[in-house]
């Protein structure tokens, strides 16, 4: 047979104990949970459990196992409950957390740190954290310090984090005596450039004088040294004073230049300075896209991130330059961060790269053995530190940025 609780709870002794004895068959309809614990409250009341004997609650206990399908374990729990506060209600579900670590100014402190280098990689953007706070002493950094790359992400998707980080044909190969056709081999010794050129478009409607600013982008190949200029063209007349300059900027002796195979480096006037300097110049290969892979990914990591890909007048070439002089190239080999390369080599005699190491140019150039010795002369490593701790990264990024912004006013106000 089939029995509703509605008034059940009601129900004599006498009742209850004939009901119990000839439960065979019985069962209980309830629509949730909190019906039938309500009901069981209501037959604890009612009978006045608290006063019964010893045999009265047992026959209870049974009438509720019976009733409502619960095991005698249960039951026993749901009299407990009822006669420690009086009640049987449903116990609320509190999902156990673990304190978090990080609190929300860390997470402020880690888009602020964002917003000034630009997003960096995972890796790259702990190196800082760890600088901040090690290299110069920045104690708001200390939790940040010992972040996971893996947690910095998850850091990074948190609501607060988006919050406050709001942000808006094949070439034809030519046969040209000059260069060696070759992959440069420094032998881990700095001063051998990867070399290449960024164009900033041509103006809409094009005609005379469209052609936009052109970015020239020098790579170290061991210690990622980055050295960019901006230039109104790219022939002789432009590029050759550029060239001496960007040069001139790298702390250490220039031994290899290589470059693509067009004609803005693979020329007599480029040909000659470099003879002039005692500098070696090699080019690319055919069907060797990897060898002058390293500068290309810089021109969309540096050039690109902080530029943009839309038109600029190449009058506006000077500030640039100025601001890539002063600013840019300061911050890029003093205070970011990059990957370096660890090469290994299996018994067959296959070559790994593996990215695990995240330091600034300068520190993976202080940390070849005796670094003094390719050093410029007159120029000590000592010296380089001092420019290193005149500012920490991220003060270094935000005056970087401030400079970015009056470039990109100036370049607006005359548009």
């Amino acid at each position: 047979m089939n029995i509703r609780v509605h008034d059940a709870e009601k129900l004599s002794l006498e009742q209850i104990r004939l009901l119990v004895s000839a439960s065979e068959g019985l069962r209980f309809k309830c629509e949730n949970r909190e019906q039938r614990y309500g009901w069981v409250e209501a037959v604890l009341i009612e009978h006045q459990f608290a006063t019964l004997g010893k045999g009265s609650r047992g026959l209870l206990h049974r009438y509720l196992e019976t009733m409502t399908g619960l095991s005698r374990a249960q039951v026993t729990r749901l009299i407990s409950a009822y006669r420690t506060c009086g009640q049987v209600r449903v116990a609320e579900y509190v999902r156990r957390r673990f304190p978090p670590r990080y609190t929300p100014a860390d997470v402020e402190l880690l888009a602020r740190v964002d917003q000034a280098h630009e997003t960096l990689s995972g890796p790259a953007t702990q190196a800082i954290l760890r600088r901040e706070f090690e290299l110069y002493g920045r104690a708001e950094f200390e939790r940040l310090a010992a972040i996971s790359s893996t947690h910095l992400y998850n850091l990074r998707k948190s609501q607060r984090y988006r919050e406050r980080c709001l942000s808006y044909t094949k070439t034809r190969p030519a046969a040209v005596s000059i260069g060696e056709r070759r992959k440069p081999r420094p032998q881990g010794r700095p001063g051998f450039l990867r070399v290449d050129t960024v164009h900033q478009g041509d103006a809409p409607g094009g005609g005379e004088g469209a052609k936009g600013v052109y970015h020239i982008n020098a790579v170290d190949e061991v210690t990622q040294w980055q050295v960019v200029a901006a230039t109104q063209g790219i022939s002789e007349i432009y590029l050759l004073p550029v060239l001496t300059a960007m040069l001139a900027q790298f702390p250490f002796r220039i031994l290899g230049f290589h470059s693509d195979n067009g004609s803005e480096f693979i020329n007599k006037t480029v040909a000659q300075l470099l003879e002039k300097l005692l500098v070696e110049q090699t080019k690319s290969r055919p069907r060797k896209s990897g060898d002058n892979g390293l500068v290309e990914t810089k021109n969309g990591s540096v050039v690109r991130k902080h530029i943009g890909y839309g038109y600029i007048d190449r009058a506006h070439a000077e500030p640039i330059h100025a601001f890539y002089r002063d600013h840019l190239n300061r911050y890029l080999n003093y205070h970011r961060p990059c990957a370096q390369p660890e090469v290994t080599i299996d018994e067959k005699g296959r070559k790994k790269i593996r990215y695990k190491d995240y330091q600034t140019p300068m520190e993976t150039l202080l940390k070849l053995e005796n670094p003094d010795q390719y050093l410029r002369h007159g120029l000590t490593a000592d010296a380089l530190r001092r420019i290193q701790m005149a500012k920490s990264d991220t003060d270094a990024a935000k005056e970087m940025q401030q400079a970015k912004a009056r470039l990109f006013d100036r370049i607006q106000d005359k548009a």
